[in-house]
């Protein structure tokens, strides 16, 4: 798996809010998403989607967690209506890992994002993990994890 340290910048998002366990239900929360990105001419080729799971699912009671569903916008592109939320997501350094998109190969992701976290020198910053999605790795089936580090 290809594991890198990239600084994201700062990103204007329109979003869609998912609140209750995560799993299907943030699929359709994505495809919401998209529907009204496509709808507003926003889903193209250098689009970027994200992923942004909320609260930690082990210490959130599951009818809580919330899930976001983004895609990365300009501010000329601030289109909010009554299907998305229009936010700022903080940037900062992240370690990017690019994976095949099913869910058995994100879970074995983490059995080795962790334990490379504890060698590498970083340890994970108080921000949501994202899962980034860019056109040309979704043609491929993949997509980036993206754990907020600092040093340590």
């Amino acid at each position: 798996m290809e594991m890198v340290i990239e600084n994201l910048p700062s990103y204007r998002i329109a979003y869609v809010r998912q609140v209750g366990p995560y799993g299907p239900a943030n699929a359709q929360a994505m495809n919401t998403l998209k529907q009204w990105a496509d709808k507003n001419q926003l889903l193209h080729e250098s689009a970027t989607l994200l992923g942004i799971p909320q609260d930690d699912p082990t210490t959130t009671p599951p009818e809580k967690c919330r899930y976001d569903a983004c895609i990365v916008i300009t501010e000329s592109e601030r289109q909010e209506d009554e299907f998305v939320e229009i936010g700022e997501l903080s940037g900062g350094d992240y370690l990017i890992c690019k994976v095949k998109h099913t869910a058995e190969d994100i879970q074995q992701a983490w059995n080795v994002i962790i334990p490379h976290l504890q060698t590498s020198g970083y340890r994970m910053d108080n921000k949501p993990v994202i899962e980034r999605y860019r056109w040309e790795l979704l043609n491929q089936h993949y997509c980036e994890i993206c754990v907020p580090v600092k040093p340590v």
